[in-house]
């Protein structure tokens, strides 16, 4: 898998990895479930909800990256 950028949609990601789950709910972005996540990027939910898009996406990249390593 490629690197996680801020204009990814979030359902997206959680298919290609399920794993991301606790890092999406650990950052504060709750509303993994709701309709909004299948066409929303992560930056457009970072906004939303106030939280920080680089911190979550470096979390995501750097979970991805152990995964592999």
């Amino acid at each position: 898998m490629s690197k996680v950028t801020k204009d990814m949609i979030i359902s997206d990601i959680l298919r290609l990895d399920r794993g991301t789950v606790p890092i999406f709910l650990g950052s504060g972005m709750h509303c993994l479930g709701c309709p909004s996540s299948s066409g929303e990027s992560i930056e457009d939910a970072c906004a939303i909800h106030g939280i920080d898009a680089d911190k979550l996406v470096r979390d995501l990249n750097e979970y991805l990256d152990r995964k592999q390593g």
